[in-house]
């Protein structure tokens, strides 16, 4: 199933696939959502119809009005998530940065708690097996060894390509959800009492007067967890298909937790130690079916989050907030990536994750803090858009700004109550937040450094340069990649670098620049001819969702000019021989290395040094950029960004004595 299946039209199929691409993290919250809210409690009336009550408005508020009615509004060229949003509304504020780097991170860090807790609940219900009583343990070292088991084979399998699993996600996904709907729907025809969870009133008292009642909300924000993927995902399934399979995920999640409700209210149940709701209120017959098909879901949960999350750095260095990473394409299929160094950080962190909490009743404790900091941020960037893009009444759009920091403000608190069970995540947030501050401003602060010279003062010099034939021929056709966003213009240092030292004679002068857009999936080109077949300004623009191969796009575009005899190139010699019939491309690349000669304020030397050293950790600039090393060269030039204002060495007079430490020498 292709990741990029962009769906305008609403068919069986195209639901069929929303199914399985987008509710996976939702679809399996009734596995733990209602079991958090009741764990280690009586179970009362008051606190059963309460719990389902809060869940039940909790998805009519969060899910429904916000993601479903509101956020998908936010359409980026058919593509949806934080970026997407970012890209609509960034030209209106200066104070986003901050925001969208945190909506970033969280999202990522909800990427290593959620495929343990999920497969962690689906294996645990084998303890209710007949049998396994003794043998699947909560916690136990073989539970744990199961858990790693499959989600170190989920990680393996990435670099293959995930379209085996694509073709299976939608139709295993919509049997789940019929499970659901079937068994839960038999549970509460058995006690329809239940129904009377669904009166907001017991959301109420339980918030206002069960003891501790409004603490519960970190429970019941389960619910609702994987919300945000229904906007990540908009450009894979389309609004209407995502808003038409909300229905049918809306009723099967309500009759799996009416369900469960009724099941307990019928056996009796004060307590729910020692047994998950979810798979109490299975047949006995299909207790082991149910168990495999959570697995499946669970793994289908985890798979959409580890999907998501190369999606999102792959969109995060192209909009430069990620250092550049090696992204590589393991099938045909368009839009599917595969980023080696994120899927092994998810790795390492899921096995983590098991291992410190042991079980998914420890692991209920950490989870929900990060996304609702994720929700938080969207609503926040989406406010912008319903007011400039939107052009809603600024007070209309005050008032749905207040419901929903209120409503998402609450499970903030009450999520963060349980901030001392979780110390170890928050080190992974602080790493992916800082990655994406510094790679973002540190940049800031390189690109404000940059000096522009208008190119057509030099063009003389070029053509008088390209005809003297007592310089060298560096190659028949140069070119260097540039920032210059303007027809006329280049940076100082490429003209030094073609000037200085030794002067690079060349045939053709080309410079490239590489304009990302705001839309996803751009892919254009326009050519200026400054000075007659002598020098060539291209601009290429990208979209913020394609993975740049400028080697390839720059040679399309000059057969495409010859093809079409523009500018004279198909009747000039390009440098191939009859020895080698491949034109004589060199494509130049400045790298900046930090100074000694700066003196930097606190603030800055951090940024600087940190950024280097990422840099040193990433891609070079010829693989980031898709350039083959044979074609190119690289060149250095320092950053001086706050050079040393004083130099105190005093001139002393001859014959002067100096006493010499040898051992410095």
């Amino acid at each position: 199933m292709s990741s990029d299946f962009k769906m305008s039209r609403v068919t069986s199929a195209s639901l069929l696939v929303a199914l399985g691409i987008i509710y996976g993290d939702i679809g399996t919250s009734p596995l733990y959502a209602l079991s958090a809210v009741l764990d280690k409690k009586a179970v009362t009336t008051e606190l059963l119809y309460g719990g389902i009550s809060c869940i039940f408005w909790t998805l009519i508020f969060q899910t429904t009005v916000k993601y479903i009615l509101l956020t998908l509004k936010a359409d980026n060229q058919g593509e949806g998530g934080v970026f997407s949003l970012y890209a609509l509304v960034r030209r209106y504020s200066k104070k986003l940065i901050l925001p969208t780097i945190l909506g970033a991170t969280t999202l990522l860090a909800d990427g290593i708690i959620t495929p343990p807790i999920s497969v962690a609940s689906a294996i645990e219900g084998l303890n209710m097996v007949k049998g396994l009583e003794n043998v699947i343990v909560p916690g136990n070292t073989l539970t744990v060894t199961i858990v790693i088991v499959i989600l170190s084979g989920l990680f393996f399998f990435q670099r293959f390509g995930t379209q085996i699993i694509g073709r299976v996600l939608g139709p295993i996904m919509a049997v789940w959800f019929l499970m659901m709907l079937v068994v839960g729907f038999g549970n509460i025809l058995a006690c329809p009492t239940i129904l009377a969870a669904l009166n907001p009133y017991w959301a109420y008292n339980l918030l206002v007067h069960y003891p501790n009642g409004f603490w519960l909300l970190g429970a019941v924000f389960l619910c609702t967890t994987g919300a945000e993927a229904l906007y990540s995902d908009l450009g894979h399934c389309g609004i209407k298909n995502i808003r038409i399979t909300w229905i049918y995920v809306k009723i099967s999640l309500m009759a799996g937790y009416l369900g469960q409700g009724a099941c307990l209210l019928r056996a009796g149940r004060t307590s729910i130690d020692g047994i998950n709701p979810f798979f109490e209120m299975m047949p006995h017959w299909f207790l082991l079916p149910s168990i495999l098909l959570a697995t499946a879901a669970t793994i289908i949960a985890s798979q959409a989050l580890i999907s998501g999350s190369f999606t999102l750095i792959s969109e995060a260095m192209n909009m430069n907030f990620w250092p550049r990473v090696t992204v590589r394409q393991p099938t045909d299929i368009k839009g599917q990536i595969y980023i080696p160094s994120v899927n092994n950080i998810l790795w390492v962190g899921c096995i983590l994750m098991i291992l410190y909490f042991r079980n998914s009743e420890h692991m209920q404790a950490a989870y929900g803090f990060s996304i609702t900091v994720a929700m938080l941020m969207t609503t926040y960037l989406l406010s912008f858009f319903m007011l400039y893009k939107l052009k809603w009444n600024k007070f209309f759009v005050v008032a749905i700004l207040i419901l929903f920091f209120t409503v998402e403000g609450s499970f903030f608190i009450a999520n963060s109550a349980k901030i001392k069970e979780r110390w170890m995540f928050l080190f992974f947030e602080l790493f992916i937040f800082l990655t994406m501050y510094v790679w973002y401003y540190a940049r800031k602060i390189n690109n404000g450094l940059m000096k522009f010279v208008d190119l057509g003062k030099f063009i003389p010099m070029l053509n008088q340069m390209s005809m003297d034939d007592n310089i060298p021929k560096f190659c028949t056709h140069l070119i260097y990649l540039t920032k210059a966003n303007s027809r006329n213009q280049v940076e100082e240092k490429v003209i030094k670098s073609i000037f200085s030292k030794k002067p690079k004679r060349a045939d053709v002068y080309w410079f490239v620049h590489i304009n990302r857009t705001e839309e996803p999936y751009t892919m254009t080109y326009d050519v200026s001819e400054l000075a007659d077949d002598k020098v060539i300004k291209v601009n290429i623009n990208l979209g913020f969702r394609i993975n740049p191969k400028t080697e390839i796009y720059f040679k399309n575009i000059v057969k495409e000019l010859v093809a079409n005899k523009e500018l004279n190139l198909h009747i000039r010699p390009d440098g191939s021989s009859i020895y080698n019939t491949e034109p004589d491309f060199k494509f130049v690349i400045i790298e900046k290395f930090l100074s000694i000669e700066n003196e930097f304020a606190i603030r800055e030397d951090l940024l600087l040094k940190t950024y280097f050293y990422l840099k040193g950790l990433g891609l070079s600039d010829e693989k980031a950029f898709g350039l083959d090393k044979s074609d190119v060269v690289v060149e250095q030039t320092p950053l001086i960004y706050q050079p040393m204002q004083q130099v105190l060495l005093t001139r002393i007079s001859e014959g002067s004595s100096v006493r010499i430490n040898h051992d410095a020498l």
